[in-house]
């Protein structure tokens, strides 16, 4: 779950930037879909039960894996107006060592994508 100051904004980011997949669910609720993984979003203040202890928005830290090369990651962010907060740098990953970059979403959450080396 990603609780957000605008779910229109956030899904618009995440759309455009990581080719991220809407859906909209149960009463209007909305997931970002991600390969095979999904993201819940949560308007702050209107958080859906069960949540997080203190839901805030920006206090999240995400790593994605993808297959897509990270000089081809770098260009399109930057095609996007996305600024690097860091990277490409070698960081280990649950499997190994990872190249990365480091970059913030409209709430200011820290988002990595990562290629296994």
């Amino acid at each position: 779950m990603l609780t957000v100051w605008n779910v229109a904004e956030t899904v618009a980011f995440y759309e455009r930037v990581l080719g991220m997949r809407h859906e909209t669910f149960a009463d209007g609720r909305s997931a970002l879909h991600f390969e095979d993984q999904k993201l819940n979003l949560h308007q702050a203040g209107q958080e859906f039960d069960p949540k997080a202890a203190h839901p805030t928005p920006g206090s999240a830290d995400l790593c994605f894996i993808t297959s897509t090369a990270i000089a081809d990651i770098v260009e399109h962010l930057d095609h996007h107006g996305v600024a690097l907060e860091e990277g490409p740098v070698t960081r280990t990953g649950a499997q190994g060592p990872v190249e990365s970059v480091y970059f913030r979403d409209p709430d200011g959450n820290l988002l990595e994508l990562s290629n296994y080396l």
